[in-house]
């Protein structure tokens, strides 16, 4: 089973795949989210986005500026106003 995850910017799609888990920086805190998560939104805080590809894996980083976030029944979606190498 695996989460499906997509980083959008106002330029353009940074990611769409299959992962085990995406830690996303929430502006009330950060928020791990798993396959099968219950709905929820959430605003984005500028931060690191962690996405572990699978279980026990060394996260990669990608960095964040402000956005949103949403988990639905088709996975994860991070709206973000910036990513990447545009967010430093």
């Amino acid at each position: 089973m695996a989460l499906h995850f997509e980083l959008v910017t106002p330029a353009k799609l940074v990611r769409s795949e299959d992962v085990y888990m995406v830690v996303v920086p929430g502006t009330e805190g950060d928020f791990g989210v798993l396959e099968g998560h219950a709905p929820f939104m959430s605003t984005v805080r500028d931060g690191a986005i962690q996405i572990y590809a699978t279980q026990g894996a060394q996260p990669e980083s990608i960095e964040v500026r402000g956005g949103f976030a949403e988990v639905g029944d088709a996975g994860l979606t991070v709206l973000a106003e910036h990513a990447g190498e545009d967010a430093a």
